[in-house]
């Protein structure tokens, strides 16, 4: 598809995706706007002359930015920012921390659900040798329950093509005993995981300072 190069690069962006954008029209519409007799295009070229080219840009410091004409305290944190979400992101996926069983499930989200007054359902999604792809929270409810849609579940899950998912929730008595309708959404869940492709393995539910596996307090063929 060709790709003209006349439309303004944040334009461009948002109808061709980020491929159809070079490095300098990326870092100028991270600056945004420029100032009078400073375009942001050629503000972004000077910042990356100035540091010797695109990876060393990377790693400077928000006060070396600053000292590129046009640039300034604002925009110098804007692009250090911008760089900094792009390592956490990289490190992530290069780095995924491993959730193969209940005890790593309970370890990566116990500090997110501790001290709720009201149940929190999340969704987690692993890629096919179990490692972290993100965790999204799908509902909040009450205090003795929350409703679940399980297109709210798989939404998230197969945007990030999971190749499998694992669901979470809190029980905020602290009592990690499944109920009947836990285990009832279990088997709902794992059902329409098998039709769209996307397993769930196991359903864990966190208590206070506990947690269970809903596969392995029923089976695994839950």
């Amino acid at each position: 598809m060709a790709v003209d190069r006349n439309v303004r690069p944040r334009e461009r962006l948002w109808r061709h995706g980020t491929g159809s954008v070079g490095d300098d029209e990326l870092l100028a519409i991270v600056l945004g706007t420029g100032v009078r007799d400073h375009p942001a295009i050629e503000v972004a070229r000077s910042l990356v002359r100035s540091a010797g080219g695109l990876a060393l840009l990377s790693r400077s410091s928000p006060r070396e930015l600053a000292q590129v004409l046009g640039v300034g305290a604002a925009r110098a944190a804007r692009v250090a920012g911008a760089f900094e979400l792009g390592r956490r992101a990289v490190e992530l996926v290069q780095t995924r921390e491993i959730v193969g069983r209940p005890e790593d499930v309970f370890r990566c989200v116990a500090p997110r659900l501790a001290g709720l007054a009201q149940e929190v359902f999340l969704a987690i999604g692993v890629d096919i040798r179990n490692g972290l792809l993100d965790i999204v929270e799908v509902a909040r409810g009450s205090v003795a329950s929350v409703e679940v849609h399980p297109r709210e579940v798989f939404r998230p899950l197969l945007r990030m093509a999971a190749a499998g998912g694992v669901v979470v929730h809190n029980h905020p008595s602290g009592d990690a005993r499944p109920s009947a309708e836990d285990i009832a959404l279990t088997r709902r869940l794992r059902e329409i995981g098998d039709i769209v492709g996307i397993p769930i393995i196991d359903h864990v539910v966190i208590g206070e300072r506990s947690f269970q596996s809903i596969a392995e307090w029923i089976g695994i063929d839950v």
